[in-house]
């Protein structure tokens, strides 16, 4: 699955990858898992079933199959892939933590922590003030909102978490679909698609980002240089892309709205003293995330902080702002995170990084197209963050010890594993949030409408990252 966020450094990547390589090999136990994940697949897709029931449920049968009667009661696996300890540790909080193969809490907690300072801006009329404004700039127009929002959306990625992005600019663009009476669900998908690109541009963009950069002393500037070109050449792509897609729908949208009757950003505003301190709590969040790195704040510790200072600053309406909280969506990581782990332990994962190291032989052109589409694809399936831990030792086995062999397939992996989340609902964070956000407010995304624009937009950006990398490296 695509981007999910951690904080991952070579302290301790070498530990999470020896356990990668202990998982046990597949066998009955790996064959179980994948049954089981291909159920919970076919669940999520059909969505008969609530997709937080259908991963929790999915992760007990994980638990109970694999670990249990598969494994011989492998309750040392259970617990690891619970991952409850971590939280006791100081690295899970200051400094530097080893993700492991399961719940990944520092995610579930950050994304807690965004949720409850998302709506404790929405309840101050911040969104509703931002998106009047935009709306006021361009002229109450829908296309220009909807191109600007695409490249705002790819921009802000680039230097905060994509899931903070989604839920920032999902809950804007609906508040803006609800005044000027558009449908907001093919800004929302191109306002996904292109939170996964820019955060694929640099090294805090995206968590495989910052596991690859990390392990590999790789710095902000060297992804910058190259996936960052990489991902500024796609993004003119992409919005034309979109634009061609949705042109037709947007250039009429809005045309019947009296413009004389449309409010003044100002009188959107509920709370002036709680709109004030929702930005500044915004953006001292901003700033964290931004600077997490030297900070050494990590990514669950920031989620505290935006949640504790949120509920003080509005202590009166905490209970409500908590009820708002989307809570389904932090069950379906649960699921899917058990589920996920579930799989490494028992080498379904490594089956995969192995077998991209016997196919690719001494290849260098072979094994950048096959690393950047089999990243791709597994990530549009599988948590990417384990994945891009697996292949981080494979791909240095790969360059044979040669620097620029082993830069070439390090961006390979990077453009793989951010770009291919983006093109299922459950294929990365931001994806799964900004899905879940139109659902809440009554637009539904099913996976036949995401995947129809989505999917196509993901093989644009891998065709284009397979031919720069060959170009930029020298390989044809």
């Amino acid at each position: 699955m695509g981007s999910h966020l951690l904080t991952t450094a070579s302290v301790g990547l070498e530990e999470t990858a020896h356990a990668a390589t202990e998982a046990v090999e597949f066998g009955t136990p790996g064959i179980v898992a994948l049954v089981i994940f291909l159920i919970m697949f076919a669940l999520v897709i059909t969505e008969k079933i609530e997709k937080h029931i259908t991963t929790l449920i999915c992760g007990g049968a994980m638990m109970l199959f694999v670990f249990g009667f598969a494994m011989g009661w492998r309750f040392d696996m259970m617990w690891s892939v619970g991952n409850l300890e971590s939280m006791t540790h100081l690295g899970f909080w200051y400094g530097h933590s080893d993700h492991g193969a399961g719940i990944d809490w520092a995610t579930i907690i950050f994304l807690a922590g965004m949720m409850i300072m998302v709506e404790g801006m929405a309840k101050a009329g911040f969104f509703r003030w931002l998106c009047m404004t935009l709306a006021k700039l361009v002229k109450y127009k829908v296309l220009p909102i909807f191109l600007v929002f695409m490249i705002m959306s790819a921009c802000l990625a680039m230097f905060i978490d994509s899931i903070t992005v989604i839920l920032f600019l999902a809950a804007v663009t609906i508040e803006l679909a609800h005044l000027l009476k558009f449908n907001p669900v093919p800004m929302i998908l191109s306002e996904i698609f292109c939170a996964n690109l820019g955060g694929s541009a640099t090294m805090c963009g995206d968590p495989p980002n910052i596991i690859i950069g990390s392990a590999l002393n790789l710095s902000f500037f060297d992804f910058l240089s190259n996936t960052g070109l990489i991902a500024g050449v796609s993004l003119v792509f992409i919005v034309l892309y979109f634009f061609l897609c949705f042109r037709k729908e947007y250039k009429a949208a809005g045309k019947d709205i009296d413009v004389s009757a449309m409010p003044d950003p100002k009188s959107v505003i509920t709370d002036m003293r709680g709109f004030f301190m929702s930005i500044g709590i915004f953006l001292i969040v901003v700033v964290l995330l931004v600077t997490h790195s030297m900070t050494m704040l990590s990514v669950a510790t920031i989620g505290v902080i935006a949640a504790v200072i949120t509920l003080l600053a509005n202590l009166k309406g905490a209970k409500h702002i908590l009820k708002l909280v989307d809570y389904k969506t932090l069950l379906f990581f649960v699921g899917l995170f058990i589920v996920v782990g579930g799989m490494q332990n028992t080498g379904v994962l490594k089956l995969i990084a192995d077998a991209i190291a016997v196919i690719c032989g001494d290849n260098l052109l072979l094994m950048v197209a096959i690393i950047i589409w089999v990243s791709g694809i597994a990530s549009a399936f599988v948590d990417n963050i384990p994945f891009a831990t697996i292949m981080v030792p494979i791909i240095e086995t790969l360059s044979g010890g040669q620097t620029t062999t082993l830069h070439t397939l390090a961006y390979s992996l990077a453009m793989g594993t951010d770009i291919g989340g983006s093109a299922t609902p459950i294929g990365a964070s931001a994806n799964v949030v900004g899905v879940s956000v139109a659902s809440k407010a009554g637009y539904p995304i099913g996976w036949g409408r995401y995947c129809k624009y989505m999917a196509p937009a993901t093989v644009i950006v891998m065709l284009i990252s397979t031919g720069m990398v060959w170009l930029m490296f020298g390989l044809i």
